[in-house]
C-alpha cells in the first residue's frame, strides 16, 4: 500500500505538493467557494473588466451561498462568462436532455441562473457549456476573451477533473496537452456517480461525455477544488502526494502554477489504524 494513503491529516497538509486547505464541515468548504467567485468577480467589476469561469457541476453546494451573495450585494454578473467543464450524453453523442435529473445545462439552470435577480444575471450567450459538435468553441472563446480568472471543481473516483479519464499510456505532457473532446467514461466513475446521484442505479448512467481538457485549464490564473466525501480520502492524499501521472489526472495539478484543494476535516483526519 502507498505510504501516502496512511498519512495523518497534520502529516498529509504537510507533504502536499500543493496547498491544502482544511475546514472544519462541507458547507464551510462551499461558503468559501461561493466567496472566492464572488470575490474574483468583484474585483474584476472594479476594474471594468470581464470575469471568466470555469464552473462544475459536482461539487454544486457553492452556489445556494454564491446565489445569495450575488443578490445581497446586488453584484453584476452582466461581463461575466460562465463556462461549465463538462456534460453527458447520449449514445449517438449528444447532450442528454435538459430535463433529465441528470443533466449538468438542468442543474445550473435550477440551482444558480433560474436563482439570480434578471438584472444581476449572467447574460444568456455568456453561460457557456462544451458543444459536441462544435470541439473548439471553448479554446476559440478563451483565445479571444484573453485570459481564464478562475477553475472550480471537485476530484473523481478515478482522478478526472471534468471528465478527464485517466489515460495511463500517455505521458504527463501528452495528456497536459488534450483539448476539450468527448470521451468514454470509465465503469469506476460510473458506478460510483450512479452511488452518489442515482442510489446505485448504474445502468441508468450515461457511457459517454464531452468534457474541457487540462490544455483548457492549465490556462486559468487559478484553479480551485473542493472534496468532502468519504471516499475523497484516498483521492486526496493520491492527487497531491503521488508523482503527477496521466494515470491518475488530478496530480498533474501539481505542476500548475496557483493550484490548492480545500477538503473538510473529516476528509484530512483519515488514516487507516
Amino acid at each position: 500500500m502507498k505510504e501516502y494513503y496512511g498519512y495523518s491529516a497534520d502529516e498529509f497538509v504537510k507533504k502536499a505538493h500543493f496547498p491544502v486547505v482544511v475546514r472544519e464541515d462541507n458547507q464551510t468548504i462551499f461558503k468559501e467557494l461561493a466567496q472566492i467567485m464572488f470575490d474574483t468577480i468583484k474585483e474584476n467589476n472594479e476594474k471594468d473588466d470581464i470575469s471568466v469561469i470555469v464552473n462544475p457541476v459536482g461539487p454544486v453546494g457553492q452556489y445556494p451561498y454564491f446565489v445569495e451573495m450575488v443578490n445581497k450585494n446586488k453584484l453584476s454578473l452582466k461581463k461575466c462568462w460562465f463556462i461549465n467543464m463538462d456534460e453527458y450524453l447520449d449514445d449517438n453523442n449528444e447532450w442528454i436532455p435538459n430535463d433529465s435529473y441528470l443533466s449538468f445545462h438542468g442543474v445550473m439552470e435550477k440551482k444558480l441562473y433560474s436563482q439570480i435577480e434578471p438584472e444581476l444575471n449572467v447574460p444568456e450567450n455568456q453561460r457557456v457549456f462544451p458543444n459536441p459538435h462544435k470541439l473548439d468553441e471553448i479554446g476559440n472563446l478563451l483565445k479571444k476573451l484573453g485570459k481564464l480568472d478562475l477553475v472550480v471543481g471537485g476530484i473523481g473516483i478515478t482522478g478526472h477533473v471534468a471528465f478527464n479519464e485517466p489515460e495511463p499510456d500517455m505521458s504527463n505532457e501528452e495528456f497536459l496537452n488534450l483539448p476539450t473532446r468527448t470521451l468514454n467514461i470509465t465503469k469506476e466513475t460510473r458506478a460510483t456517480n450512479s452511488c452518489n446521484d442515482l442510489h446505485g442505479a448504474m445502468e441508468e448512467m450515461p457511457y459517454r461525455a464531452i468534457t474541457i481538457g487540462m490544455k483548457e485549464m492549465f490556462t486559468a490564473k487559478r484553479i480551485v477544488l473542493g472534496c468532502f466525501r468519504d471516499w475523497h480520502r484516498g483521492v486526496v492524499r493520491h492527487a497531491a502526494c503521488a508523482e503527477p501521472s496521466a494515470s491518475f489526472p488530478v496530480s498533474l495539478l501539481q505542476l500548475h502554477k496557483n493550484m490548492s484543494l480545500y477538503i473538510s476535516k473529516s476528509v484530512a483526519d483519515y488514516t487507516l489504524d
